[in-house]
């Protein structure tokens, strides 16, 4: 467990609770295609009236994205236009933003394999903590450079799901990312002594069937410690020689999803809504203590949402687990509902999840639908927030 000496002032550096996230993701799909999630779910022209939605319902801290791949139009040249629109709007409505650097996209000439990958990576944060501190030099600058390391390095190196298209390559993936992550810290901490870094990687459960071989509980604890990589290399736990440092472990953010739990040997997912629960799912409640055993910093769940009609009986699950993570005293300092506005499929953009709190139905106007369910739940999860804050 690490200490908490290196926070500073030990404080919430969060304006609220509840978060809304943006999906932002900017990668080449399974096709090669290059996809902008921020624009194809019209968050670019309805930033406003986004934002506008979410204070109504509390939030006043969200997550957005750069779109590295529209951002460097040329190696170690960047467009930051839309950036600076984000940052002024944004600062002009008191929402504080949770900054993904790199949300699954690269440039075209770009992969985590390249030799220039982590230098042109670092240089990028680097840029980035200098443009927003010459907009807004004061408050806290919250970034996740690389947002779900395990999870890009398996869709990448492992199923040519994205860039680098590559099979059995999950591990050289994952270690090259961690290169790029580590030394854009350095880098950004040269800037900003004061960043704050948020590591944001899934919250998963590997399980066996076969509960009475030993084998097999062994390779699927294997399996299910391997979420815990990311987080080790970054603080220097694991492969040392790329630097890593406790205090780079600085928040950490899970992302935690229904199908975040399964079966080694089958790969099936195990049912979150079943009464009584399945014998081998395990509550939100204690995945988020196992971490905060292991690492002892403080938390917050950095994605989670349901797609379709299950939506509001999942943020009424959420909110339960919410509650009991609070109640055990473990520092869970928010909770990102992501994506809060609908979002097209990476690989079928005439796909639409409908995971959000506002739905797109109409596919040219991308007008915002309001899920009356799922925002009758939200409210009744802040209502339970403030009634649990009022007994503490």
């Amino acid at each position: 467990m690490f200490s908490n000496d290196f926070l500073p002032s030990n404080l919430n550096p969060f304006k609220s609770f509840l978060m809304g996230g943006f999906e932002c993701a900017d990668q080449q799909n399974a096709f090669g295609n290059r996809v902008n999630l921020y624009k194809a779910s019209g968050h670019d022209n309805y930033l406003e009236e986004d934002y506008n939605n979410l204070k109504v319902l509390g939030i006043d801290t969200v997550r957005e994205g750069i779109q590295w791949s529209t951002v460097e139009i040329k190696p170690y040249q960047y467009d930051w236009t839309e950036v600076e629109r984000i940052i002024k709007i944004s600062h002009s409505k008191n929402m504080q933003v949770i900054w993904d650097i790199c949300h699954f996209g690269y440039p075209d000439d770009l992969t985590p394999l390249h030799p220039m990958f982590a230098r042109r990576f670092s240089n990028l944060c680097r840029e980035f903590v200098v443009k927003y501190r010459s907009l807004v030099p004061d408050g806290y600058l919250i970034v996740t450079p690389i947002n779900e390391v395990s999870f890009i390095s398996w869709l990448g190196g492992d199923v040519r799901g994205t860039s680098p298209y590559c099979i059995g390559q999950g591990w050289e993936v994952k270690y090259a990312l961690m290169k790029a992550y580590i030394e854009s810290i350095e880098l950004m901490k040269a800037v900003d002594p004061c960043i704050r870094i948020m590591v944001t990687e899934p919250l998963i459960s590997i399980v066996t069937s076969n509960v009475s071989d030993v084998k097999s509980l062994l390779e699927a604890e294997n399996k299910h410690f391997e979420q815990f990589q990311v987080h080790d290399i970054l603080s220097g736990k694991m492969c040392p020689e790329l630097g890593g440092k406790p205090e780079y472990l600085d928040i950490i953010g899970v992302n935690y999803y229904y199908n975040n739990q399964w079966i080694n040997e089958t790969h099936e997912f195990l049912p979150w809504a079943e009464e009584p629960p399945h014998p081998l799912f395990r509550s939100l409640y204690s995945l988020i203590q196992t971490v905060f055993t292991r690492y002892g910093r403080p938390m917050i769940i950095s994605e989670t949402s349901h797609p379709g009609e299950d939506r509001a009986k999942w943020i009424r699950l959420i909110t339960q687990e919410c509650i009991s993570v609070l109640r055990a005293g473990i520092p869970l300092l928010g909770c990102c509902y992501y994506p809060i506005i609908d979002r097209p499929d990476w690989d079928d953009l005439n796909v639409w999840h409908h995971s959000g709190l506002w739905d797109i139905l109409n596919p040219i106007s991308l007008a915002r639908e309001a899920n009356l369910d799922s925002l009758k739940a939200f409210n009744q999860f802040k209502k339970s927030l403030d009634m649990f804050s009022l007994f503490i």
